[in-house]
């Protein structure tokens, strides 16, 4: 081979290796595809739902309390047990009567001596008063018989009458002062008799009986007390009639109405129990978040409809979770709300098109958690990308993930 083929040659060799080393760069400095997660466009039903925590309480509670003061006796019935209408479910005795210190045994003496001291004083005043009465009949049998044949003027007559009145009523004031000194002696004497004791017999017993059937929810307390009128002793009521109050947002509430479907979840078991809202208290409260904000809030009840055998476990105060169904559609076209971002006036997501992010405008309908209903922009079945990051923009090579 001669010098000019040789030449030749290694020009060649050169060149090929300038090319392979000038494609290497290239392809090393190319972009990375980025990894993305992507779902189809589907058609389906949808339904936007509004999710709050709330609690299962008895439809009708009997709460039975005190009627009086008394010495409430140890209660038999425990909590669960049932009780049937008119069932004695517990028993009041009298009060026992204070035991008497030396200081209030010798106050109680005194005002049983003076209760005594006034009875015979009362007692003398009556027999005054007899007297004076019996004097002033005297008197006025004299007037009228010397009144007949007019030896006493009309007007002495008049005043022997009125004086005689006024001395019986002086005598029947004195013996109603009598009547009163023995009742204060009595209580004076009662005081001393019966410190410390119980009011005899029967007497002072008072049974409390159920109203309704139903079942024991709570008790306030197992041993006997001393309860006051008005003390709650015993709550009753029928776990077989449920419904559950839930506290939503003042603002979620306006978007709630009576008739309404609600799914109850996580209760206990997979399968949710379905509900109907029943009422929309009209009197917000405030509660105060485990982040310390204030918020108004609105009590709305819930009547399960699902047959009372599928949640017959379900008890009073059990916690559940309450999704209220805002809007639902059988047949709807619709994409993923993770895939969705704000894009001008509008909003947008991108679409995985050749192994390249494709930024498309869409038209939204109803926003669910999940779902969001799509009016226009895309046809079913195109790949969209979800959980799109700040970095993606259109054009980035992307692949998809396994």
């Amino acid at each position: 081979m001669n010098a000019k083929g040789t030449a030749i040659r290694r020009h060649v060799i050169q060149a090929l290796s300038a090319l392979a080393l000038l494609a290497l760069l290239v392809w090393g400095f190319r972009p990375v595809p980025r990894l993305v997660d992507v779902e189809p466009v589907v058609r389906g039903p949808l339904a936007v739902t509004l999710e709050a925590e709330g609690r299962t309480r008895v439809v009708e509670r009997y709460r039975i309390s005190a009627p009086v003061d008394g010495q409430l006796r140890r209660l038999e019935l425990e909590v669960g047990d049932s009780v049937q209408a008119g069932q004695v479910i517990a028993i009041l005795d009298a009060q026992v009567s204070p035991v008497l210190d030396r200081r209030s045994q010798e106050r109680a003496g005194a005002r049983l001596a003076s209760a005594e001291s006034e009875l015979a004083a009362t007692r003398a005043a009556v027999t005054a008063a007899e007297a004076s009465a019996s004097l002033a009949r005297v008197e006025l049998e004299r007037i009228e018989r010397l009144a007949k044949p007019g030896m006493v003027s009309r007007t002495q007559l008049d005043q022997a009458r009125a004086e005689s009145l006024g001395r019986e009523a002086e005598l029947d004031a004195a013996r109603f002062r009598v009547q009163s000194a023995e009742r204060d002696r009595l209580a004076a004497q009662a005081e001393l008799k019966y410190a410390g004791e119980l009011a005899p017999g029967e007497q002072g017993r008072l049974e409390l009986t159920a109203p309704v059937d139903g079942v024991v929810l709570k008790r306030e307390s197992e041993s006997a007390r001393v309860v006051r009128a008005g003390d709650v002793i015993l709550e009753l009521g029928d776990p077989g009639a449920l419904e559950i109050e839930v506290d939503v947002l003042s603002a979620d509430a306006v978007r709630l109405a009576v008739g309404r479907r609600v799914w109850i979840e996580r209760w206990g078991e997979p399968t949710p129990l379905e509900g109907r809202i029943t009422r929309i208290e009209p009197v917000a409260f405030t509660k105060v978040s485990a982040l310390g904000v204030e918020e108004q809030r609105v009590w709305v009840i819930v009547a399960l409809t699902t047959r009372r055998a599928e949640w017959a476990r379900l008890g009073d105060g059990y916690r559940v979770n309450a999704r209220f169904v805002l809007w639902e559609a059988e047949d709807v076209l619709q994409v993923p709300t993770s895939s969705l971002f704000r894009h001008g006036e509008g909003w947008a997501l991108f679409c995985a098109v050749d192994e390249h992010a494709r930024l498309t405008p869409v038209e939204l309908g109803h926003r669910g958690a999940l779902q969001t209903e799509l009016r226009g922009g895309l046809e079913i079945g195109t790949a969209v990308i979800v959980h799109p990051d700040r970095e993606l923009a259109d054009g980035t090579r992307v692949q998809i993930s396994d």
